[in-house]
């Protein structure tokens, strides 16, 4: 089980327009492009970052939907930081194994709940080529 790198962090806001002015005016950073998910319930916003990785910064437009619930339980801050690894399904079973509750395992990313670490979901994805 290796984390191999970061890969990007979410931040959830209320108003994406507000979002997008924060970390585009006052931190200097350049909006890569802005795109809505339907399935998660969500419309999005890209800022690369100058040393790799990036930070998307995410406001619901579905308040039943997870950054939905979230905004609402916990307000606005950091919803997900997310690391390569280099194998999922291995560092999911370990991480299972020392008592961490997973979502959605099985598949090409795995979830870690907020609820083992302290409050921030953790997004694991395999290592890219």
């Amino acid at each position: 089980m290796a984390m191999t790198g970061f890969d990007h962090l979410v931040v959830r806001v209320s108003d994406l327009d507000e979002g997008i002015a924060t970390y585009r005016d006052a931190l200097g950073l350049t909006l890569d492009r802005t795109d809505e998910s339907e399935a998660l319930g969500i419309k999005q916003a890209f800022f690369n970052l100058p040393n790799g990785g990036f930070i998307e910064v995410v406001a619901p437009t579905d308040p039943n939907g997870a950054v939905g619930r979230a905004l609402e339980g916990r307000g606005e801050g950091i919803h997900t930081i997310a690391f390569e690894v280099d194998d999922v399904a291995e560092t999911a079973a370990a991480m299972r194994e020392a008592g961490a509750r997973l979502i959605g395992e099985g598949g090409p990313q795995v979830f870690v709940h907020p609820k083992s670490t302290h409050g921030i979901l953790l997004q694991l994805s395999a290592k890219s080529e």
